[in-house]
């Protein structure tokens, strides 16, 4: 079996939201400890905000409880340190660097304001990309943002990989538990909220790459009913998609969902190819010999499964691009968006680009590689390199991001946006507004503040308000920031993100620039 690529990148106490010393929720933030419903949690001071880092808010996944749904966290006595969690296991990456095969890992971070509110707060509950195989919430130290916008922030760990994503003939749930795991993070805020400060009826669901393509599984998920009121996909959609030879070279044409039957086979197959490498004891059933498998061995094999199984189960029971075009999704108020040079990130996988035309006949075959060449003539880039990652941007994130637009337009809110700043202080030089340079802007990667000038620094504060007006009210809008305004159906337009040395923040017609209409007419 050949591995699969796909990177898009209780019993409590005492009752929850009460405080140690103090009775009112709005004043949780000023508190060094809170009591949530499974024990005591304390504090750290980062900024202007207080961390409450490492809560476990379900089991450890591990022995019988690996490949099922979420479990109750067991309550603790005494109080937990503010001490991050394991990170879920995971190769070697830069996020892990060490990675990780520790299946005990369903944690969370909560970051509030320390400066003492009249009311609970908006929540904004953060999951992390990583192509569903990589990441952790610990990643996205969230002082600036809880603080400058004035919301709870909560981030998020969930099972990657083969952990999350496995699935077996006779398996409940295959192809779902991490997705299962991030609602059990959702419940856990319902709960727990209050205790810090936060408000549970009004709950904001957000991610980056897989964690935006896990917003929407949430936000066609039958089991999400109730557990947020709004929604942000950062470059990860519903229609995300990509074609055959369009990220890497040999790579088929998929996308992150199939049907829960094919993770099932492919979990079959492989663990037959694999029994031995697993340590299969005669006579024991394979789901015994899988659930007593040393975790390194299956980390070894985790690319394997970075896909959602759709149609076994009420937690996805269609594919969430199918779902949004059906209008089967939860009507909430929606934040998407891209980055201007997406793609850019994955033009190493093909070397020194040189011979461009032969890479768009690889992609879309013989017969519509003339349109594409003549619609993006390489004449028009400064090198076969841009010419190639023009495309790629085009035709993987942000016409399938606008197709999502379009369909939920018809319905609710959907505030569209572009990131632009072309020198991002984590990107390398000449990659642009490539895939994840945004995230600098929103929180301290690895609790590092990376180097801004005074226009970015501007543009990182303007993006922090527009995200947290919006989770606060559903509106973005606000003072010091141009007008956003809600995206019609028939074509995209929002907001392009950039800096003032950079045209700044203003009006762009999504659709257009990426050549959605051509796209569609190509198929």
């Amino acid at each position: 079996m050949k591995k699969k690529l796909l990177v898009i990148m209780t019993a409590a106490l005492a009752p929850a939201g009460l405080l140690v010393g103090l009775a009112g929720p709005s004043d949780a933030a000023q508190q060094d400890v809170v009591r949530t419903d499974g024990g005591l949690v304390a504090s750290k001071t980062v900024g202007d905000a207080r961390v409450f880092d490492g809560i476990p808010y379900a089991a450890p996944p591990v022995g019988p409880l690996r490949w099922k749904a979420p479990a109750p966290a067991k309550p603790w006595t005494g109080v937990r340190e503010s001490k991050l969690g394991n990170v879920c296991p995971q190769q070697a990456n830069s996020e892990a660097p060490d990675g990780s095969s520790t299946e005990d890992c369903l944690y969370l971070n909560v970051t509030t304001p320390t400066k003492p509110s009249p009311k609970p707060r908006a929540v904004v509950v953060w999951i992390p990309g990583g192509g569903f195989f990589s990441g952790a919430g610990n990643s996205y130290e969230a002082s600036k943002f809880a603080a400058r916008g004035d919301v709870v922030v909560v981030t998020v760990n969930y099972r990657l990989g083969i952990f999350g994503f496995f699935g077996y003939p006779g398996l409940p749930g295959s192809g779902t538990y991490g997705i299962q795991d991030q609602q059990a993070a959702l419940r856990w805020v319902q709960r727990n909220a209050r205790a810090f400060g936060g408000d549970p009826r009004n709950v904001t669901v957000a991610g980056e790459s897989a964690g935006g393509m896990s917003v929407c599984a949430q936000l066609t998920s039958p089991t999400s009913t109730g557990l947020f009121s709004k929604a942000i996909m950062q470059s990860g959609s519903c229609e995300f998609n990509w074609a055959a030879n369009s990220q890497y070279p040999g790579q088929a044409a998929d996308s992150p969902w199939i049907p829960a039957s094919t993770v099932q086979a492919n979990g079959k197959e492989w663990a037959a190819d694999n029994k031995d490498k697993l340590g299969c004891k005669p006579g024991q059933s394979m789901l015994d010999c899988l659930r007593a498998a040393k975790s390194d061995v299956l980390v070894d094999e985790t690319l394997n499964f970075t896909q959602i199984g759709y149609g076994g189960t009420a937690v996805v029971p269609l594919s969430p691009a199918r779902a949004l075009k059906a209008g089967l999704f939860h009507r909430v108020p929606i934040i998407s968006g891209n980055n201007h040079d997406e793609a850019n990130g994955w033009l190493a996988a093909f070397g020194d680009i040189k011979d461009y035309p032969q890479l768009v006949k690889n992609m879309v075959g013989a017969e519509k590689a003339p349109q594409v060449l003549q619609h993006y003539p390489q004449a028009r880039y400064d090198s076969p390199a841009a010419a190639w990652g023009a495309v790629t941007t085009d035709r993987i994130w942000s016409c399938t991001q606008v197709a999502s637009d379009q369909q939920a337009a018809g319905k609710v809110p959907v505030y569209a946006y572009e990131f632009a700043d072309k020198h991002s202080p984590i990107a390398s030089p000449g990659l642009g507004a490539a895939h994840a340079m945004e995230l600098p802007y929103l929180f301290r990667l690895g609790g590092y503040d990376f180097p801004m000038s005074a226009a970015q620094q501007t543009l990182s504060n303007q993006m922090i308000d527009y995200w947290t007006a919006f989770a606060r009210t559903g509106n973005p809008n606000g003072p010091d920031r141009p007008q956003w305004s809600p995206t019609g159906v028939r074509e995209v337009k929002g907001l392009s993100l950039a800096p003032k040395d950079q045209t700044g923040i203003q009006q762009v017609n999504l659709s257009t620039e990426h050549q959605c209409g051509f796209w569609s007419h190509l198929g």
